[in-house]
């Protein structure tokens, strides 16, 4: 079972032992999406996040660090993407929480749609490759969404900027912002597994898929996915820009990008890329919501 906003808002409130995702639900202060935020809160809650994931996070560290030593001596030795996502989609199955796949799917539509949305109010940069990941299934994940979603990043980032040099283009402010890439529907999953093996909360997934992602690519590859956990800024900046909200920003958590981090914190900078994304995207929702209301 998917728990979304209504879970919450039909939660009673003990005054005497008031929730911590509760008040966090019904805080408006970060925009984001009241079912995905549901969503993340209720997982949040799970005991796997307070008991297993402090054990798998330093275990998951300590396994990048050794990797790493390994990938120095044989950097591309082992190479099989296939077989990453083979075993990304079978923990997703048979381990992964609703709650966390839900989000998983999400992160990929939703990265789609706001790279998207930027090109289509860069006038100009109609010609510049897209390659939108829409998945509405788990099995989806097998096509090497992970690795594809880094790459779309990186290659939309440095098109973009090469035809701003090349053909005098400019990202600025739209007075009328064209938001046909934006969808403000529900995204029609199809049913996520939902067994009493589904225990894993997204956290505790991430920094256990992590070490595993870095082992079956090469070295080059990880730290190519690593680095890419810092554009959000980068993205944020062009959104902002184009709808003149340049203080929305400190929503946005992953800074620096000319400043690479150990790789030893993907797992916990992976979360908070998957809510930058988040926050982004629902505040370009609620732009776009406002002008067709007016």
């Amino acid at each position: 079972m998917l728990h979304d906003k209504a879970y919450f808002e039909q939660l009673e409130n003990n005054p005497r032992d008031p929730s911590h995702w509760h008040a966090l639900f019904w805080d408006n202060s970060v925009p984001f999406d009241p079912d995905a935020k549901a969503a993340f809160l209720y997982d949040s809650g799970r005991k796997s996040k307070q008991y297993l994931l402090p054990i798998v996070r330093v275990l998951g560290r300590f396994s990048i660090i050794m990797f790493q030593l390994l990938k120095f001596i044989i950097p591309n030795v082992i190479n099989a993407p296939k077989t990453l996502h083979r075993c990304l989609y079978w923990g997703m199955k048979n381990w992964v929480s609703p709650e966390a796949n839900f989000l998983i799917l999400r992160h990929f539509y939703l990265g789609s749609e706001v790279l998207r949305f930027i090109k289509d109010n860069v006038k100009g940069a109609e010609n510049i490759p897209m390659n939108p990941l829409k998945p509405l299934s788990i099995k989806d994940i097998k096509d090497n969404m992970f690795l594809e979603h880094d790459l779309n990043l990186y290659n939309f980032i440095i098109n973009l900027n090469k035809a701003i040099q090349d053909q005098g283009l400019k990202i600025e402010k739209a007075e009328q912002p064209n938001f046909d890439a934006i969808g403000t529907g529900k995204i029609p999953f199809e049913e996520f597994p939902s067994r009493w093996t589904n225990f894993l909360d997204l956290s505790s997934a991430i920094e256990i898929f992590t070490p595993i992602y870095q082992f079956f690519l090469t070295d080059n590859d990880f730290w190519r996915a690593s680095n890419s956990l810092q554009l959000d800024e980068v993205i944020g900046v062009y959104a902002a820009t184009i709808m003149d909200c340049p203080e929305k920003l400190v929503a946005l958590n992953n800074k620096h990008p000319m400043i690479p981090l150990p790789t030893y914190g993907a797992g916990f900078r992976l979360t908070l890329h998957g809510l930058s994304t988040e926050v982004l995207h629902y505040l370009i929702k609620s732009a776009k919501v406002q002008q067709e209301a007016n």
